[in-house]
């Protein structure tokens, strides 16, 4: 028997190796276990061991060893061979090895001499195999590589038969599905046959009784037909009868059914055709889609045999598709435009993501938002990254790029007319030039005599050329007026009067056609006069850097005379002389840009706009944006009063179609569609909200500003609500009157618009505490009315100075009297006398002055004023007197105090109150 601890090793018996005990010599292949799933065609799936044996590749230079390919299977009857013991330091350990084969070639029984062993100097002898183990070892080798081989293509084979039951399988479940379909529609047909049918019996005899037997009795008699075509055939439930493999999985148990349900057959087994109906129907009837819950009364009335339903045919749908790799979309990443704020749906929206997925992000970090909530564009370009997406970002004010100053096109420049603006001090007689130039009469439609409003007009030069002017007031308060003069102007004509000389107003719009690097042309006004000294004008003006051509300058001069029209065509020579010299040019094909110079609310013809076109041209229909407001041109009116189609640049028109007043010095575009001119507007009325709002607010600043703070914490105002006719009038009221205020009472301006007095503006007025001035307009009825009833005072003015003098003292008003002291003498105290209810008397001595009773005195004791009060009684000996003069002797008592002391000095003096003004 053999010493082997596993079974089917094999033992080598020798000469050398059965004398010594017989010890086992195996060989075991290296093995390898690992898993595999295993899927079948029903969706049925199975976890496998695989093991798998690693073969020795023996090289042309080894020895072949037979014993180590020795299978572990050979039969039980074979001797076994004689073992033979190999040091640990073989070069081919022994491995065991089992097969479930036996192989012949194994039985090495066979007695062998030993081999020859040759001393090593460790004193181990090593021992080499015999040629017959080694015959033995290869050829086990062999009939293992015969067997890989084999199974290798067993397992082909049984892939090839897999692969050819699959497609016998869904060939099968399609032929089930078809066959399905068809019974379906025979039944759908047969129904609608069978109801033709009836239909026409009761047609035929009239016997409902015979119709309801006859339904009954179809559905029994169907039933039964299949049963008795074969009575004979075996079903797979049968003993004995052939079982036919179905296909399971997940639809398996469905086509089982379907095989079970009895089929009608026609001879030959196949299915039997129905007899045609004698019309045939146009199109199959169904059964109902929606049947509503199975009831027992519901499946006894029911005709059609019930059908899979429609979560059924989904439940086998996923089942049959779960297995399938979902494939994953690619990410989209998309270019977002993110402005300075944005809510989370708009954003949601641009990269195209749920918003959920962006409140996710949120909550992450620790921000608990709603969809509706709005971030800032450093958040959102945080989570569109993370997201991967990139970003543009933009900012509100973006709306107004490419609006303005878009350069023209050098091919489409054509010469322009030059635009002169006359200014100069108040009464010089600019508007007189202006209406001798323009043959008009201006001057008499203004009040006081003054220009109050700035006007824009076209005339004709003797050369042939046009000549647009722009007469602006001259008063102190028109400042921003002549400004927005000399920003538009080509050309800036001073007009100064030869008996008047250089004024303050002459100065400054001296300063503005320097600050608008514009040339200038000085007209001397006013030549006329007895009193004229031209001469002297012009040595003023060099006071001022204005060195004029008679006197070496470069700057042009005129002598006029308005009055007698003396030298104008002289001074409209010299203006087209200066605009050859600019090269005018302009490109009327482009859209229009120009300013707004006035601008007012007319009762009949709504908001009004005055507007130089400065670039391209503007024709009616055009949609416009000045400022924060925005409209249609509806017409287009001349300064003469006629209408046009449209405006050429250098041309200033009348604009009707604005939503609202415009404010003068805004500047006016031609922009591509309303939703464009609506962000615009949008924008700009935020902007100024936000400006409104950070003037009103009380912030902490520098420590000069808080001492400025501290010092108007007491400051009286005095509140207003101005109504002009335009605004240009409406903001230099606004302007002087600001200038008017002091640390202790400043006019504040409420509400300030163009128009007349409105009712809303009364009750402004009654909440505020206001008062309404009027400037060149009237308060309609309901105003008046309602101004009656709540008590509140509407003042009306067509002259700016009247108006400025009326506020001025109305402020006045509201300043705090002074009180004035006026010095009448003084007293010496002599003696103390205590008088019974009276109190003390001082005994005095009027040093200087005079005393009186009832005025204020100062008691000072070494020359510190102890007390101040009044005089309660003054007596000269037993009588009261009222006043007493220096040198004499009198009794005095003081209001509530009785602390007097002889040698003590007290001083009388009178109080006055004095009313203060601005």
């Amino acid at each position: 028997m053999t010493d082997t601890k596993n079974p089917g090793e094999k033992t080598m018996s020798g000469g050398q190796g059965a004398g010594q005990g017989g010890k086992t010599l195996t060989l075991k292949r290296p093995v390898e276990q690992g898993v595999v799933r295993q899927s079948f065609s029903h969706g049925r799936s199975k976890s496998v061991v695989v093991e798998k044996v690693k073969r020795r590749v023996v090289g042309p230079g080894d020895k072949p060893e037979a014993h180590a390919a020795a299978p572990s299977s050979a039969p039980a009857s074979a001797p076994p061979a004689a073992p033979t013991a190999r040091p640990a330091s073989s070069s081919a350990p022994a491995r065991p090895t089992q097969r479930t084969q036996p192989s012949p070639s194994a039985n090495l029984s066979a007695p062998r001499p030993a081999p020859q062993q040759t001393p090593r100097p460790g004193g181990v002898v090593l021992r080499s195999l015999t040629e017959e183990e080694a015959r033995a070892r290869t050829a086990a080798l062999q009939d293992a590589r015969v067997r890989e081989a084999e199974e290798r293509k067993r397992a082909e084979e049984e892939a090839v038969r897999r692969a050819e039951r699959e497609a016998r399988e869904k060939i099968e479940r399609e032929a089930a599905e078809a066959r399905k379909r068809e019974e379906d529609a025979r039944r759908a047909f047969d129904e609608e046959a069978k109801r033709k049918s009836e239909q026409e019996a009761r047609k035929r005899f009239g016997d409902d009784r015979s119709s309801s037997a006859s339904t009954t009795s179809a559905p029994a008699g169907n039933a039964a037909a299949p049963q008795a075509a074969a009575p004979s055939a075996p079903t797979a439930d049968a003993p004995g009868a052939p079982r036919v493999a179905r296909p399971r999985g997940p639809g398996g148990m469905a086509a089982e059914e379907e095989e079970r349900r009895p089929v009608r057959r026609g001879p030959g087994g196949a299915p039997a055709r129905p007899v045609p109906p004698p019309q045939k129907p146009t199109r199959p009837t169904g059964g109902e889609k929606n049947r509503g819950r199975l009831t027992l009364v519901t499946a006894q009335s029911g005709q059609d045999e019930r059908q899979r339903s429609v979560a059924s045919f989904r439940r086998r749908t996923q089942r049959m598709s779960g297995h399938r790799q979902v494939e994953a979309k690619e990410k989209i990443s998309r270019e977002v435009i993110v402005p300075e704020t944005i809510s989370i749906q708009e954003l949601a929206n641009r990269m195209a993501e749920r918003a959920v997925d962006v409140i996710r992000l949120l909550m992450k970090q620790g921000q608990m938002v709603k969809i509706t909530d709005v971030i800032d564009a450093d958040t959102a370009q945080l989570l569109a990254e993370e997201l991967g997406h990139t970003v543009r970002r933009v900012a509100e004010s973006d709306v107004e790029e490419g609006l303005f100053d878009v350069p023209d096109a050098p091919e489409n420049l054509v010469p322009r007319p030059p635009v002169v603006t006359i200014m100069g001090h108040v009464d010089h007689g600019k508007t007189s030039l202006l209406d001798a130039l323009r043959s008009a009469n201006v001057v008499s439609g203004e009040a006081g005599g003054i220009t109050q409003h700035i006007g824009a007009y076209q005339v004709t030069s003797p050369l042939g050329g046009k000549i647009t002017f722009i007469d602006t007031p001259g008063h102190a308060a028109f400042t921003a007026m002549r400004a927005r003069g000399a920003k538009v102007t080509d050309i800036v004509v001073l007009v100064v009067a030869a008996d008047d000389g250089v004024m303050p107003q002459t100065i400054e719009a001296i300063n503005h056609a320097r600050a608008a690097k514009v040339p200038l042309i000085v007209a001397i006004n006013k030549i006329d006069k007895p009193d004229a000294k031209p001469e002297r004008v012009r040595s003023e003006l060099l006071q001022y850097e204005v060195q004029v051509e008679s006197m070496g300058g470069d700057t042009l001069e005129v002598e006029v005379s308005a009055k007698a029209h003396t030298n104008l065509d002289k001074l409209l020579e010299l203006i087209t002389l200066q605009s050859e010299l600019l090269d005018l040019k302009a490109d009327p094909e482009r859209d229009a840009e120009g300013t707004v110079i006035e601008a007012k609310l007319d009762r009949g013809r709504g908001p009004v706009a005055t507007v130089l076109v400065q670039r391209g041209t503007l024709r009616v229909g055009d949609i416009v944006v000045a400022g924060a407001e925005m409209g249609r041109v509806r017409a287009l009116i001349s300064d003469k009063g006629t209408q046009l189609a449209s405006a050429e640049p250098s041309m200033p028109v009348e604009v009707l179609g604005f939503n609202g007043t415009p404010e003068a010095g805004d500047r006016l575009a031609v922009v591509e569609n309303e939703a464009r001119a609506r962000e615009i507007t949008d924008y700009r009325k935020n902007q100024k909200r936000e400006k409104a709002a950070a003037r009103s607010a009380t912030v902490r600043g520098s420590l000069e500003q808080m001492m400025s703070q501290a010092k108007t914490a007491g400051r009286k105002e005095f509140p207003l609500i101005i109504k002009g006719d335009v605004s240009g009038s409406v903001e230099a009221i606004m302007t002087s009157l600001e200038k008017l205020g002091t640390d202790e009472v400043q006019a504040r301006i409420i509400h300030s618009g163009a128009g007349g007095v409105n009712e809303s503006d009364v009750t402004l007025a009654e909440t505020a505490g206001a008062a309404i001035i009027a400037f060149n307009v009237r308060a309609n009825k309901e105003a008046r009315d309602a101004a009656d009833r709540a008590g509140i005072e509407i003042r009306y003015y067509n002259i700016i100075y009247d108006l400025v003098d009326d506020v001025k003292a109305a402020m006045g008003g509201l300043l705090a009297p002074i009180n004035r002291e006026t010095m009448l003498g003084n007293a010496l105290i002599k003696e103390i006398f205590a008088v019974s209810k009276v109190g003390k008397v001082a005994g005095c001595l009027v040093t200087d002055g005079t005393v009186e009773r009832g005025q204020h005195v100062r008691l000072i004791r070494d020359n510190v004023v102890i007390h101040e009060g009044k005089l309660a009684t003054l007596n000269r000996f037993k009588d009261a007197v009222n006043v007493v003069q220096a040198g004499q002797e009198c009794g005095m008592s003081f209001e509530n105090y009785q602390d007097m002391r002889a040698g003590d000095v007290i001083e009388c003096y009178r109080v006055e109150v004095v009313q203060r003004t601005l």
